[in-house]
């Protein structure tokens, strides 16, 4: 990668003590969100996965009771 060369350069003292001034500045950024999830989204949520293991497990009895049968 070709360096850039930079029009300042740095000039440290020989002598003394080296001081740098740091000031806080504000930065400005996109905004981001959190999704919050209600406690009705949950409670729904919670009925599906109930509703699905329900399901699985009346698939496999019947899957088992055909076994049984042949």
């Amino acid at each position: 990668m070709a360096e850039v060369k930079s029009m300042f350069w740095e000039i440290l003292p020989k002598q003394g003590q080296l001081s740098v001034e740091v000031m806080a500045t504000m930065v400005l950024c996109k905004p981001k969100f959190l999704l919050l999830k209600s406690l009705d989204f949950e409670k729904l949520k919670k009925m599906q996965q109930t509703a699905q293991d329900t399901i699985h497990q009346q698939e496999m009895a019947e899957k088992e009771q055909y076994q049984t049968n042949q």
